[in-house]
């Protein structure tokens, strides 16, 4: 089992990552939460994992904290829930915003995330209810400076490869470009937050 990977960023496409570990490329699927937390191409960064292994597949996934794989797995092992739709949930909302959304059952907000219906949504809150009170985490989003083209293209092509339909991301991210706001990163919370 690889648990934790620390190599440096040799390519970064939303939510593919790979990552150069003593001469070995590891390809990682992270979410997005994570993906805003790796650095810029050439730099060392530090990623807790999962490998799963599928008859069709092996997969490892990456995220910048540890409570996000400790979700990761937890979610992965509700009836109905797997990896993609994991991954999913965890671009969706942070940590802190799943808890909060158990704590409250908020089955609408959790229905806005690409692939997860109102059966899935319910299983979810009833099986993670006991199991989230351990988890935290949060995230902001800082608006400064208007969105450029080439940055709301970036965001939509992110937003598609998450599930949402290409026509959603677009609406997702018009909605949110009148704020403030200076790169993709920035604009993919948002747009993400809007959904909540």
């Amino acid at each position: 089992m690889i648990g934790r990977l620390k190599g440096q960023v040799l390519s970064k496409q939303a939510p593919d990552l790979l990552l150069d570990v003593q001469g070995v490329g590891y390809e990682l699927l992270v979410p997005l939460n994570t993906f805003f937390d790796i650095p810029d191409v050439g730099q060392v960064v530090t990623l807790h994992t999962h490998f799963v292994v599928r008859e069709d597949a092996q997969q490892l996934y990456g995220f910048a904290q540890i409570e996000e794989r400790t979700l990761f797995r937890q979610l992965i092992k509700v009836n109905g829930v797997g990896p993609k739709m994991a991954l999913a949930i965890l671009s969706g909302m942070s940590v802190a915003e799943f808890a909060r959304c158990v704590q409250k059952d908020e089955v609408a907000t959790l229905v806005k995330i690409p692939g997860v219906g109102k059966k899935t949504a319910e299983r979810l809150l009833i099986e993670m209810r006991d199991k989230i009170t351990q988890i935290i985490g949060d995230i902001s989003v800082d608006t400064s400076e208007p969105v450029a083209e080439d940055i709301s293209l970036e965001a939509e092509s992110a937003l598609t490869a998450l599930g949402y339909r290409p026509q959603d991301a677009a609406k997702m991210v018009n909605r949110v470009a009148g704020e403030h706001i200076t790169n993709a990163e920035q604009l993919i919370r948002a747009a993400l937050k809007s959904m909540v």
